[in-house]
């Protein structure tokens, strides 16, 4: 090889050895780590979806969500909050404090076991219990109050002496003799949207079922056990304000499609008694956020506030 040759060989080799540590790096740079390339691109994406997230969460005039609400004094009955409180509009699940009290008039023995039917089993939704299960109506009265359990509803209907066509008769007699003029019942879980009721009269419904002693402890209670011959049952109250800061003297929940998400649930706070109830509300986290918004702001020093 001639001196030229070599030379430009050299050259050659000198360029392609400098250029090589270089394109090692970057090519090895995504490898070397991987996360932190994605980890900076999730942040900014996290960071522009949290402030979104944020902005939506913000409550909309009115303070809530929820499409009717009302929030009373107990001991006076007077109105510290509502927000088409007189509507009258699907009630859900709400519907069992009714059932469940006239049901209790019928003076039953709670300890009486009774059987599970595939008549209360057809079309009653998710359930721990099963067909030809022997259970007592304690259980079933705790089952219905604490996660709204619709077998279990129809199973005390079906034992409590009453035939169908009777014990909804009494269910709305009572709410005519409660002075519930916007509450009307078809049948006894609150499946059937034609059950309907106000936020205002649901709020009565519930402060005359939390004078029942036993309804108020059954509402209150966080978890329930118990164990029939074929399985053990643990239950768990759908009523997520009874594991937070304020003391709940009673409470129940409701959602189908057509009411939304309702809660009705009465609190004691800074040593005030309220009944606060949400109807229509787009969430089950929203309904209990939109109640403890109501407690905070009537519980700080306002005027009564009505919106449309």
């Amino acid at each position: 090889m001639s001196l030229r040759a070599q030379r430009l060989w050299g050259a050659l080799l000198l360029v392609v050895l400098s250029a090589a540590p270089t394109t090692m790096v970057e090519a090895a740079t995504p490898s070397a780590n991987p996360s932190s390339k994605t980890l900076t691109a999730s942040t900014r994406h996290g960071t522009r979806r949290g402030v979104r997230h944020r902005r939506a969460r913000r409550p909309p005039p009115g303070g809530v969500y929820a499409r009717n609400a009302i929030v009373i004094d107990p001991a006076t009955d007077e109105v510290l909050y509502e927000k088409n409180s007189a509507s009258a509009v699907p009630l859900a699940s709400l519907t069992k404090l009714m059932t469940d009290m006239v049901f209790l008039e019928q003076d039953p023995d709670l300890g009486r076991t009774v059987e599970v039917t595939r008549a209360e089993l057809s079309g009653g939704g998710k359930t721990q219990l099963r067909n030809h299960e022997m259970v007592p109506l304690h259980d079933l009265l705790h089952m219905s109050l604490m996660c709204s359990d619709n077998v279990a509803t129809r199973v005390l209907v079906r034992e409590s002496g009453l035939s169908p066509d009777d014990f909804l008769a009494a269910m709305n007699r009572k709410a005519s003799d409660l002075g519930l003029v916007n509450t009307r019942f078809v049948e006894f879980t609150g499946l059937d949207e034609r059950n309907v009721s106000s936020a205002a009269d649901c709020a009565k419904l519930l402060k005359t079922a939390a004078a029942n002693g036993m309804i108020q402890d059954i509402t209150t209670t966080r978890a329930y056990e118990f164990r029939t011959a074929r399985r053990a049952h643990h239950i768990v109250n759908t009523n997520r304000l009874l594991y937070g800061r304020y003391e709940i003297r009673s409470g129940k929940t409701g959602f189908i499609n057509e009411a939304g998400y309702c809660l009705a649930t009465w609190i004691r706070t800074q040593g005030r008694d309220m009944i606060a109830v949400v109807m229509g509300a787009p969430t089950n986290a929203t309904r209990f956020a939109d109640v403890m918004r109501l407690v905070q702001r009537t519980t700080s020093p306002a005027v009564v506030q009505t919106h449309p």
